[in-house]
């Protein structure tokens, strides 16, 4: 893998003083990680983690590494093997691909052993559907070493499939047949962020889905299309293995979920029912938000940050235990009483 970059754009710049390395994945897959040090002037709060979705890469959060940065944070990012500027698994480097999602932990397992002990505690994880989805796994594992988390319309079921059980059994038999390189039935290679805006399924914001068009535009080797066949059938595995009644009750990080409202990617009633669950943790809807939370108008990420804010750092950290932050504007769903 070469030395690695950051890329970005006119009116979309990298945020300055970012650390670079590669990190060896086990498996020997070289994952693209950044570090930033804060840029408040106020003593640090931790350190933030972002971890990204399917399809995403480290430059589409540069607003929100700023934004975390002036808060006093340092912040940490990676992007997934098969993905953005980490080593690809297939000869087309537009095919969104795994062999199997476990594999994604041995990605996390990398950064926090390689990235993250460079980083002052406490450790914060900031994560997006796929990657809120895997972390939440990795916290159940008891795998994952952090303070607090805050999962942002994790990937525990999806809406933007009709038919699901008949798209599992097709991924399945597909998979079986040796098909597992091929696109999905009907996939392409044009890029999701090269896409009309118009019925976009991620914003209602057309100005940072046009920037976000742009960067991938300026950066095509970072930009993936749509996964393979055996990306589909390991999905359905891992999200039916989630949907374990036991999963959140054992999940002992302080954990706020973050849903939007109007996602027409992943299930929002399959997250409520998750969180309902958690017992170190609760989940805010935000109404008429869509799938890209960070990615939607000024006013669905002003009742992002208010949620973030009054959960991120917290006051009491160690022993984890449940918290119940400041009420910021959406519909909340508490945990049972326990």
């Amino acid at each position: 893998m070469a030395a690695p970059e950051l890329f970005g754009t006119a009116d979309f710049p990298v945020p300055s003083q970012a650390q670079l390395a590669v990190v060896n994945a086990r498996g020997g897959v070289g994952l693209r990680t950044a570090r930033w040090r804060p840029t408040a002037r106020k003593g640090p709060k931790g350190s933030v983690l972002i971890v990204h979705g399917r399809a995403e890469f480290i430059e589409r959060y540069s607003e929100v590494v700023s934004e975390l940065r002036r808060r006093g944070f340092h912040v940490a990012s990676f992007d997934w093997r098969g993905q953005g500027g980490s080593d690809r698994l297939l000869r087309n480097r537009r095919k969104g691909h795994v062999r199997r999602f476990s594999d994604y932990q041995r990605d996390l397992d990398a950064v926090f052993a390689e990235v993250m002990p460079r980083l002052p505690k406490p450790w914060f994880i900031l994560a997006h559907s796929m990657g809120a989805a895997l972390c939440l796994e990795a916290a159940h594992q008891n795998r994952l070493p952090v303070s607090r988390m805050v999962a942002l319309a994790p990937m525990l079921g999806l809406t933007m499939v009709k038919r699901p059980a008949a798209v599992k059994a097709t991924a399945f038999v597909l998979n079986s047949l040796f098909l597992g390189r091929a696109f999905v039935p009907g996939g392409r290679e044009t890029p999701l962020a090269a896409r009309p805006f118009v019925n976009n399924r991620l914003t209602r914001d057309p100005e940072r889905y046009a920037r976000n068009a742009r960067l991938a535009g300026a950066c095509p080797d970072l930009a993936i299309a749509d996964p393979t066949i055996r990306w589909v059938h390991e999905a359905f595995r891992f999200m039916h293995k989630m949907g374990g009644a036991a999963i959140p009750l054992d999940i002992r990080v302080p954990t706020l979920v973050i849903a939007a409202g109007d996602d027409p990617v992943v299930s929002t009633p399959a997250i409520e029912r998750f969180a309902a669950r958690l017992k170190t943790g609760l989940a805010v809807v935000i109404p008429g938000a869509r799938h890209e939370i960070l990615h939607e108008t000024d006013a669905v990420r002003a009742t992002f940050w208010a949620a973030f804010d009054a959960f991120i750092p917290g006051e009491l950290l160690t022993p984890p235990g449940p918290s119940r932050p400041e009420q910021p504007k959406g519909r909340l769903v508490d945990p049972p009483v326990t």
